[in-house]
């Protein structure tokens, strides 16, 4: 048997796309995409199409009508053939804004496309003026080579690439404000909670939304199995401060070791703080002088206020904490090289 190739073929898959949320009636759009298939010389039509989502934002996908002929034809073992990727001739390409509307769209010939470092999909960070900012060192590892079946990609790349960036958070060392998230969990024991990888962030970005929406600068979650030990909050480590006691959830898989996180550590240690890797129930957060964040981006960000079941408790009388300042002061005042390193962390770098 001795077909001409493929050009592109999608089936219509007859589901309808108005799917039921548990949190009401969210309707998904379903692109039936019909795309040209060429066999002996028959070229079959590629209709455009659009779905208007009700009482939602107007969706729309149309396929471009201009695509490239062939009459090359491939031999393949059709009885042979098992689940592995054969290229074909071509690929339909459109790009969608967060206004929800997708391009015209085209058919070009299938090869690699063209992404930024930075992009979303492989992300989940020119130095500033002193004091002004940081350079953010972001190292990515992605699986680039070819494979359509689920294994380990044969080749992979790895990229590190940095971006200057001011704070994390838009109130800076100023309090920002919780809220813990009691329906949607961010990692799950036995997974890849403790890594980072770009499913770790993907779980949050739904329960973020809604959270910010409600004028919260962030959710922090709690554990998946028992619903009552803190975890993390979307992006970095929680710690709590009682008198003299530092706590910080312990890493058991489902957390990000973070590096900051053990430098804050190391740093309170060094200054007399007892510090705490442990289970720490969401209860004791009505019973703490201080609550802070750690990482890489925020490095420390004091917490003003967290919400839990409807019920909000404020630290510090929405202002910084002694111990996050304390804490932020020293970390800060070493990357900088402002106080003599002591912990060693610092390398000198001759031009």
């Amino acid at each position: 048997m001795t077909p001409s190739r493929l050009t592109c073929l999608a089936r219509e898959s007859g589901t309808d796309p108005h799917l039921m949320a548990s949190d009401g009636y969210v309707y998904h759009v379903l692109f039936h995409v019909f795309l040209g298939l060429q066999i002996h010389n028959h070229i079959y039509s590629m209709p455009s199409i659009a779905y208007k989502v009700p009482s939602m934002t107007k969706y729309q996908a149309s396929l471009a009508t201009n695509y490239t002929d062939t009459s090359e034809v491939v031999d393949l073992d059709w009885e042979n053939l098992g689940f592995g990727l054969v290229e074909t001739d071509f690929m339909y390409v459109a790009k969608c804004g967060p206004e929800g509307n997708f391009s015209k769209g085209e058919v070009r010939p299938f090869g690699p496309i063209a992404v930024s470092p930075s992009a979303g999909v492989l992300n989940y960070g020119q130095v500033p003026p002193t004091g002004k900012g940081s350079l953010y060192i972001r190292p990515l590892l992605m699986g680039s080579g070819a494979v359509l079946g689920l294994a380990p990609a044969p080749e992979y790349t790895f990229i590190i690439f940095v971006s200057p960036v001011g704070n994390y958070f838009k109130e800076g060392l100023s309090p920002i404000n919780l809220i813990v998230e009691d329906k949607f969990h961010r990692a799950s024991p036995g997974g890849t909670g403790g890594v980072k990888t770009i499913g770790n962030y993907a779980s949050v970005l739904k329960a973020q939304k809604i959270a910010k929406g409600k004028g919260y600068s962030d959710v922090l979650y709690l554990d998946a199995v028992h619903d009552k030990y803190l975890e993390e909050v979307s992006s970095c480590n929680i710690f709590v401060v009682k008198d003299n006691v530092i706590s910080t959830p312990a890493i058991k898989g489902t957390i990000l070791p973070g590096i900051t996180r053990k430098s804050i550590i190391e740093v309170a240690q060094s200054k007399g703080f007892k510090v705490e890797e442990r289970l720490v129930s969401v209860d004791e957060l009505l019973d703490v002088d201080e609550v802070f964040c750690t990482g890489t981006a925020v490095v420390v960000s004091p917490v003003g206020s967290i919400t839990y079941m409807g019920e909000r408790v404020e630290y510090g009388n929405q202002g910084v904490g002694v111990v996050s300042q304390q804490l932020y002061k020293s970390l800060t005042s070493l990357q900088m090289g402002l106080v003599e390193d002591c912990m060693g962390w610092t390398v000198q770098l001759n031009q």
